[in-house]
């Protein structure tokens, strides 16, 4: 979707959501609870993804069925709160934007589907990937699988790096499990890792005052945390003068240097087709959990002049989208 399209989509999709919660309210529509972990203004494209592909599916917000889109705003604690606010409204369906445990944790009746979770298995959301069982499903991120890649272009982009830093929500159990697969890629390079280990925002500007002089550049790791800080972070890396590497297209337009990984967008209009498949019956253990089919590789070119970096031609030519 075109930027000027997504900002027409989404304004007429903001408009129904009050007129979709009147609707639930008054018990006329099955209901969708859409718990984003961030803020309307970084996430709601992806709620508007989702309502699109929704409409070309027949439900139509507001008309056929009632769209509630709550914002975590990056804390885990809001995101409960939302989820059980979702449990007391009865809504028929639970969407998740990474928050899926805390959505899982809420109701066990409920059906949840998860988008871009990290590792769906490890986190202990479903049973198995073929076999979900319970009353979740989703979409996975493959995040420990392209880590590797995405310190690859790093070093192609930054060919003069020997440090890289990492940037880790260790309170995430996925996120740790991510960093174990840059630091082997980082070794098999010949990289020396730093490891920033942060558990909440106040930890972020700590980190980076003990991090000056030892990287020549910095992998963010992509959770709920880190993505609700993104700015903090990409001004933060920028004054000390760190190129980045992001997993999400929304990092960069926040100031980071280059991503690569799923779409999330994508993802989204795959989980209306999940939900979808509810909607007319089916059960979440019966639904397989799928995987990104869809990757992107997007570069900040006013970033990397801001570094005085030079980005190679052939790379920019491989890149899915380039922001001057």
């Amino acid at each position: 979707m075109r930027r000027r399209e997504f900002i027409s989509f989404l304004g007429g999709a903001a408009a129904t959501w009050p007129v979709a919660a009147r609707a639930q309210r008054a018990g006329k529509l099955p209901t969708i609870g859409f718990l984003a972990s961030g803020t309307a203004s970084s996430h709601g494209r992806w709620v508007a993804a989702f309502a699109k592909r929704l409409s070309e599916l027949g439900w139509i917000d507001g008309r056929t069925v009632a769209i509630e889109a709550r914002w975590a705003q990056g804390r885990s604690e809001h995101a409960a709160e939302i989820a059980a606010d979702f449990v007391r409204l009865k809504v028929d369906v639970v969407v998740t934007t990474p928050t899926a445990l805390a959505a899982k944790q809420a109701t066990a009746v409920i059906p949840i589907v998860f988008v871009a979770a990290s590792d769906p298995v490890a986190d202990k959301l479903v049973a198995s990937l073929a076999r979900p069982g319970g009353n979740i499903t989703g979409l996975s991120l493959q995040a420990s699988d392209i880590a590797g890649k995405r310190v690859e272009l790093l070093r192609e982009v930054v060919p003069g790096v020997r440090r890289l830093a990492i940037l880790v929500n260790v309170g995430n159990a996925a996120a740790v499990e991510e960093m174990g697969e840059v630091q082997a890629a980082a070794g098999t390079l010949g990289l020396a890792v730093v490891t920033l280990e942060i558990r909440r925002a106040e930890d972020i500007a700590p980190a980076f005052e003990g991090l000056k002089g030892r990287a020549d550049a910095l992998y963010v790791q992509g959770d709920l945390l880190t993505s609700a800080n993104r700015i903090a972070i990409n001004t933060s890396a920028l004054g000390a003068r760190l190129p980045t590497t992001h997993a999400f297209r929304e990092d960069v337009e926040a100031g980071g240097l280059m991503s690569h990984g799923a779409s999330l967008a994508d993802l989204c209009r795959r989980a209306a087709d999940y939900v979808d498949k509810i909607l007319h019956g089916a059960k979440p253990a019966d639904l397989p959990v799928e995987q990104p089919t869809e990757f992107e590789l997007i570069v900040n070119l006013t970033t990397a002049k801001a570094l005085g970096l030079t980005i190679p031609e052939t790379f920019l030519l491989r890149a899915d989208e380039v922001i001057e």
